[in-house]
C-alpha cells in the first residue's frame, strides 16, 4: 500500500494549495470550485481512513488501492478541468506525483481482475470483534427474516412500516442504541457511535425506509436532550426513547429554508393557559419523517425574532400528539389549539411517511423546553451530527443490498452465449462498486471512532457526502447491470435506485455540506 500512501499524500498536498489560492474569495463567488474541492476532501478523506487502517485481507487491499487511485485521478481531473481558477497549470497538476500509481491501479485489466475476486467472494466487510460482532449478526438475521419479506410491499403500497417490525425492534432495544444505560438504553457509559453504525447499516440493508431510518430520530432526539437537557428532562424523556414508546419524529426544516436550519421562521410565544405556563406555536415545517406515527416531536422554533446573529434566537420543544398510521391526521387541543399534518407523496423511501405540518397556537408548557432559552440551534446540531454519520451507515447498507442483488443477476443471466458476470465491463463495474462499499464502510467505521472520541464532527459532513453520492451510483449500476429488469418495479433495485436519491438531499444537502460546511473549513 506504500504507493497508495505516497500517492495520497501528495493529492492532498495538491489539494491544499488549491484551497489556498482561493482563500481570499469570496466563498459565493467560487462555488463551483468549493464544490470540487469538497468532493476530493471526501475521497481522500476515506482514502486516508483506508490507508490508515491496513487491511490484512488480499482483496480488502485491493479495493482500497482502487479507491486511492480514483480519488486521486479525480482530483488531477477536476484541477485540469480549470487550473486557473485554482492557481495552477495544466503542467504543474500533470508532474504531480500520483499519476503513475493511479494509471497501473486503473488499467483496465488490473480492474477486472479484482472484479474476479469480487465475483467468487460476493462480498468484502470490514471485520469487527466482541459485541460489535455480534451486533451485526444480530441485527443482519432480523434485517434477512422480519425485514426483507415485507419490504416490497411497504413500498409498493406506500404503506406505514408494520408492528412487526417495529416491535421486533423495541425488543432488541434499537430505539436505546444512542441513550445511556442509566437511561434506560443501551449505550454504556462511554460513546458507542459505532454500535449505532453497525446496526444502521445491517437495517438499511433490508430497507431504507421500513427499517434503516427508524433509529436515525432517536438518535437526534436523544444527542439533543443529552446535550441541553436539564437532568429532569433526561429521566423524563430518555427512557421512552430507549423503549422506542412513544416513537420519535423531528421537526426542523421549513418550507423556504430547507438546509438553512439558522433562518427557521416558526414562533414559539409565551402564553398562560389555565395557569400554566408556556408557549405556542404558530408555523409551519417540512419534511418531518414519521410525524404521523410518532408520538412526540422535537421542534426548533424561534423564541428571539430580533436576535443577532439568527440562530441565537431559536429554541427547542419537546411536543406530545396522538399517534397517527394514516397519510393525514389532525389534532385539536381544549384550549383551541391545533396540529394537523399531511403525508408528502415520495418516488421513495417509504414507509415512514414524510409530512408537511401546520401549528396553529399549539400550546406546549415551559418543561417542553429543553435546555436553555436560544440555544436549540447548538442542541440540534449536536443531533444532527450524529444524524450525518447515521446517513453515511444507511447508504453503505443500501449499496451492499444493490451489490448482492447485481452479482447474483449477473450470474444468471446469459447473453450472447455468456453470464452478463463474466463480461470485462461487468467485472470492472463490480469491482468499482466493491471499493466504493468497502472504503464507505471503513471511513464511517473510523469517523464514529473520532467521535467516540468526542471529535469527528467535520469527517461526519465528509463520509456523509462521500457515501451518499456513492449510493446513488451504485444503485444506478445494480439496475444497469439487470438491464431491462432492473426498471421493473418488481425487481429490488430499483427500489434501491429511487430510495437512493434521497440520500444526498436530507440530512444536510449536498451542496450543503460542501460549501457551507466543508468548503469553509477548507477556506479557513
Amino acid at each position: 500500500m506504500e504507493g497508495a500512501r505516497q500517492a495520497v499524500a501528495a493529492a492532498i498536498a495538491l489539494l491544499r494549495q488549491a484551497a489556498a489560492h482561493l482563500r481570499p474569495a469570496d466563498p459565493d463567488d467560487v462555488q463551483m470550485e468549493l464544490f470540487d474541492l469538497a468532493l476530493s476532501w471526501a475521497e481522500l478523506a476515506a482514502a486516508e481512513a483506508v490507508l490508515e487502517a491496513a487491511p490484512e485481507d488480499a482483496l480488502a487491499a485491493a479495493l482500497g488501492r482502487l479507491f486511492c487511485a480514483e480519488a486521486v485521478s479525480n482530483l488531477h481531473t477536476r484541477l485540469r478541468l480549470r487550473p486557473a481558477a485554482f492557481g495552477l497549470t495544466r503542467q504543474a497538476i500533470d508532474d504531480a506525483p500520483g499519476h503513475a500509481f493511479a494509471t497501473a491501479e486503473l488499467a483496465p485489466a488490473a480492474i477486472a481482475a479484482i472484479g474476479e475476486q469480487v465475483r467468487k467472494r460476493a462480498a468484502v466487510e470490514v471485520p469487527l470483534g466482541g459485541d460489535h460482532a455480534l451486533m451485526r449478526e444480530t441485527f443482519r438475521r432480523f434485517a434477512d427474516e422480519r425485514v426483507l419479506p415485507l419490504a416490497e410491499d411497504i413500498h409498493r403500497q406506500d404503506a406505514m412500516i408494520p408492528d412487526a417490525i417495529i416491535d421486533g425492534l423495541r425488543e432488541l432495544g434499537c430505539f436505546g442504541l444512542s441513550v445511556p444505560q442509566r437511561y434506560g438504553g443501551l449505550q454504556p457509559d462511554r460513546e458507542d457511535s459505532l454500535g449505532m453504525v453497525v446496526v444502521t447499516e445491517e437495517l438499511s440493508r433490508g430497507s431504507l425506509g421500513a427499517a434503516g431510518s427508524l433509529i436515525t430520530r432517536p438518535e437526534i432526539m436523544a444527542r439533543a436532550v443529552l446535550a441541553g437537557g436539564t437532568e429532569a428532562q433526561k429521566a423524563r424523556w430518555l427512557p421512552g426513547i430507549a423503549a422506542g414508546d412513544p416513537l420519535v419524529a423531528v421537526a426542523v426544516t421549513e418550507p423556504d429554508t430547507g438546509s438553512d436550519v439558522a433562518s427557521v421562521a416558526l414562533r414559539a410565544t409565551p402564553k398562560s393557559l389555565d395557569g400554566r405556563r408556556g408557549w405556542t406555536l404558530n408555523g409551519a415545517k417540512t419534511w418531518c419523517t414519521f410525524a404521523g406515527k410518532a408520538g412526540v416531536i422535537l421542534v426548533l422554533a424561534r423564541t428571539d425574532p430580533g436576535a443577532t446573529p439568527p440562530h441565537r434566537g431559536l429554541s427547542l420543544f419537546v411536543l406530545d400528539k396522538p399517534s397517527s398510521d394514516g397519510h393525514s391526521f389532525r389534532h385539536s387541543q381544549e384550549g383551541g389549539g391545533m396540529l394537523s399534518g399531511r403525508a408528502i407523496s415520495t418516488i421513495g423511501y417509504r414507509g415512514m411517511h414524510s409530512f408537511e405540518l401546520a401549528f396553529e397556537d399549539y400550546f406546549v408548557p415551559h418543561g417542553a423546553l429543553v435546555g436553555d432559552q436560544g440555544r436549540g440551534f447548538y442542541y440540534t446540531m449536536r443531533g444532527f451530527a450524529g444524524g450525518r454519520l447515521q446517513t453515511a451507515a444507511r447508504a453503505t447498507g443500501l449499496m451492499r443490498a444493490a451489490l448482492a442483488q447485481a452479482l447474483a443477476y449477473a450470474e444468471e443471466r446469459v447473453v450472447f452465449g455468456r453470464r452478463v458476470a463474466s463480461y470485462p465491463l461487468t467485472l470492472q463495474k463490480l469491482a468499482r462498486m466493491a471499493a466504493a462499499i468497502y472504503v464507505c464502510q471503513q471511513f464511517s467505521y473510523s469517523v464514529a471512532a473520532a467521535m467516540d472520541r468526542g471529535d469527528g464532527q467535520r469527517e461526519a459532513s465528509l463520509v456523509k457526502l462521500l457515501a451518499c453520492r456513492a449510493a446513488e451510483w451504485v444503485t444506478r449500476e445494480a439496475m444497469q447491470i439487470h438491464g431491462g429488469m432492473g426498471y421493473a418495479e418488481e425487481s429490488a433495485v430499483s427500489r434501491y435506485f429511487v430510495d437512493a436519491r434521497v440520500l444526498s438531499i436530507f440530512e444536510g444537502a449536498e451542496e450543503t455540506l460542501a460549501l457551507k460546511v466543508i468548503g469553509k473549513a477548507l477556506l479557513e
